[in-house]
């Protein structure tokens, strides 16, 4: 039996070694909070971090190679004063503020040896010497003293930076785009971008005093891969140019202008050109891509197929112009000839862009049936959209009759005309192309290829979104009417001797159904047509928003624009 008193003594004991030890946990917290509370503090939870480390982004070049984007290494230089041992420092110091001096003369010798001596004296791991040095300056860096000795004995730590930059500057810009990780990435930065980012590395970083992150160690990241789009530079060049004299001469708000190939779809130049305040024309948006809007008479084109196509229309029918002027309902159709062109020809009055014309002949033919002509446009693909790789393209509006409230007794004749209908300008000039390849539509495309270090990895062919538009017999009457545009018509001043072009002018009002007649003011011109007409390579639009001096027919400001581009090309 145990005694009492060993009870007792062992129980005290435990008592007492309690009491010792809570002593002891209240004492270490006590100490903590007075002397380690920077060490807990939830900002330097984390001593280390992984950082994601972005890739070189691959090149974009034209046809030829030439760079179109392209990234450019920067580099961040740092020094780490403390694995620098006092004799090379001594020994070197001087020679090496006079080098940098020299180098990129934003400071002093005095100033740079200072520098050194001050972040010596703070033991600084991971002090900033210069930002933005380029490579060329970087190889002349490391042969300085003591940034010689490298990184471990001479505390010379570099990091590159990647800056994308387009040798050719505001040339096809916005077609070229960008990739942002703040917002959308627009153009082919944007659409190629699984190919063009590479693959990003890691960088395991120690945080220093001060909130400054000090590289540990970096897994390399793998660059991206080439594009080599369909751009012609030449050709891009001489439409930039082309359209931005036109848009200052004519005081326009802004215009687009598309070359493409015809049997492929390739588009080998796209220029989009805002007028600014400044009369400078900057790349600031992509209006042949998404820009849609009433094309006006361009779109009569497509009115005629659709009365051939169904036996309604023939080459040798005659309409009445009606002295320019002609009424559907409470609404007045007008003519931009006073007094119009009397009786004429199909083929006259689609060359002279009579809109009486051409809309007294869809109207008696489509009146009681207008589903007809739209499911005819339908047929033709003119209410879809091109599916191009770039994005923000615009989808194409062609009400039809059987949606209610869409449609009323005026809706047709305006529509034969180019009103009340919606249509980017890519979109008609990919119309335009497959009546120059016999009836079939190809998809636009602006990337041919994909490179892997100089290799080719994949290869992009044309496309054919539909194998014929219309028959072959409405396409050779449709060829001769373009031609006649161009030989007899509204277009008559960009006929050439040299080869034969054939194409349709556009000139109609901006916003035509939401205001009156009087308070009309703002047109836009447009010409779109290929080229030679007897053995069509080249497709090409020009539209031109809001010209207001110097003319604003289509034939005056945009014809001419198509002209100096094919005369190039040709």
């Amino acid at each position: 039996m145990i005694h009492p008193k060993h009870i007792k003594r062992k129980s005290l004991l435990i008592y007492l070694s309690m009491f010792v030890l809570a002593i002891g946990i209240v004492s270490q917290v006590a100490y903590t909070q007075a002397f380690e509370s920077h060490i807990w503090n939830p900002e330097n939870y984390n001593i280390t971090r992984l950082v994601e480390v972005d890739a070189s982004r691959g090149n974009i070049y034209s046809d030829d190679y030439s760079l179109l984007a392209t990234s450019i290494p920067e580099y961040e230089v740092r020094w780490d004063a403390t694995v620098v041992s006092p004799v090379l420092f001594h020994d070197h110091v001087v020679e090496l503020s006079l080098s940098l001096a020299e180098l990129f003369g934003d400071k002093s010798a005095a100033e740079y040896e200072q520098f050194f001596h001050q972040e010596r004296n703070k033991k600084s791991r991971y002090a900033l010497v210069k930002r933005k040095v380029n490579y060329n300056q970087l190889k002349v860096m490391k042969s300085f003293p003591l940034f010689k000795e490298g990184k471990y004995k001479g505390g010379f730590i570099y990091h590159q930076k990647n800056k994308r930059q387009k040798p050719f500057k505001e040339l096809a810009e916005r077609t070229i785009g960008y990739d942002r990780k703040e917002s959308k990435s627009v153009g082919l930065e944007g659409a190629y971008n699984m190919y063009l980012k590479g693959k990003s590395g890691e960088r395991l970083e120690q945080k220093l005093a001060g909130g400054v992150w000090m590289p540990i160690r970096e897994s390399d990241p793998f660059p991206g891969k080439d594009l080599v789009t369909t751009i012609d530079i030449r050709f891009q060049d001489v439409a930039e140019k082309a359209l931005e004299e036109r848009i200052l001469h004519h005081d326009a708000e802004h215009g687009c202008a598309v070359l493409m190939d015809v049997k492929t779809g390739a588009v080998k130049a796209i220029v989009n050109l805002k007028k600014t305040e400044e009369r400078e024309c900057i790349e600031s948006y992509n209006y042949a891509i998404a820009e849609s809007a009433e094309p006006g008479s361009t779109f009569k084109l497509a009115s005629v197929i659709a009365g051939l196509e169904d036996g309604y229309l023939d080459v040798s029918d005659t309409v009445d112009t009606e002295g320019g002027v002609y009424h559907f309902y409470d609404r007045i159709m007008r003519d931009s000839r006073k007094g119009g062109y009397g009786r004429v020809s199909l083929q006259r009055a689609f060359e002279k862009s009579s809109n009486v014309g051409i809309s007294k002949l869809i109207n008696q033919h489509y009146k009681l049936k207008p589903e007809q002509f739209v499911n005819r446009l339908y047929s033709m693909g003119l209410d879809e959209s091109l599916g191009i790789s770039i994005s923000g393209e615009s989808n194409p509006n062609i009400r039809h009759p059987q949606v209610k409230g869409n449609w009323s007794g005026t809706t047709l004749p305006w529509m034969s005309i180019g009103y009340g209908v919606e249509i980017t300008p890519l979109q008609t000039l990919s119309f335009y192309a497959a009546i120059a390849n016999g009836g079939m539509r190809m998809r636009p495309y602006f990337v041919q290829s994909v490179l892997n270090e100089g290799l080719l990895e994949k290869s992009f062919s044309p496309q054919v979104i539909s194998p014929s538009i219309c028959s072959k017999t409405t396409i050779d009457i449709v060829q001769s009417m373009l031609q006649g545009v161009v030989e007899e018509g509204t277009a008559q001043n960009i006929k050439s001797r040299a080869y034969k072009i054939a194409g349709k002018t556009g000139t109609n009002w901006i916003d035509y159904a939401n205001k009156t007649e009087e308070d009309r003011t703002k047109y836009q011109a447009s010409f779109v047509g290929y080229f030679p007409a007897d053995n069509p390579k080249y497709a090409c639009i020009v539209v031109v928003n809001d010209p207001k001096e110097n003319g604003n027919y289509g034939g005056d400001v945009a014809a001419p624009v198509f002209k100096k581009i094919s005369d190039y090309v040709y």
